[in-house]
């Protein structure tokens, strides 16, 4: 526990790195999805793991989007 919080400021600043974070791995994982599906491999566990992952940073980007985040 003993952190101390951030004031507004620094909230702001970690939201929108947070945010920038989700948006730069939501597109590194668009864009390696397009790779396997370009080479066939679209039934790969691979594939499906970053299927999974692009519905979830999707989630996340719609509800950061809501907030104007």
């Amino acid at each position: 526990m003993g952190e101390k919080s951030l004031d507004d400021a620094a909230r702001l600043a970690a939201y929108d790195e947070f945010a920038a974070g989700v948006r730069d791995e939501l597109a590194a994982t668009k864009a390696r999805m397009d790779e396997l599906a370009a080479a066939g491999k679209v039934k790969t566990a691979t594939y499906r793991q970053l299927f999974a992952v692009r519905i979830t940073l999707k989630e996340i980007d719609s509800r950061l989007r809501e907030r104007r985040l």
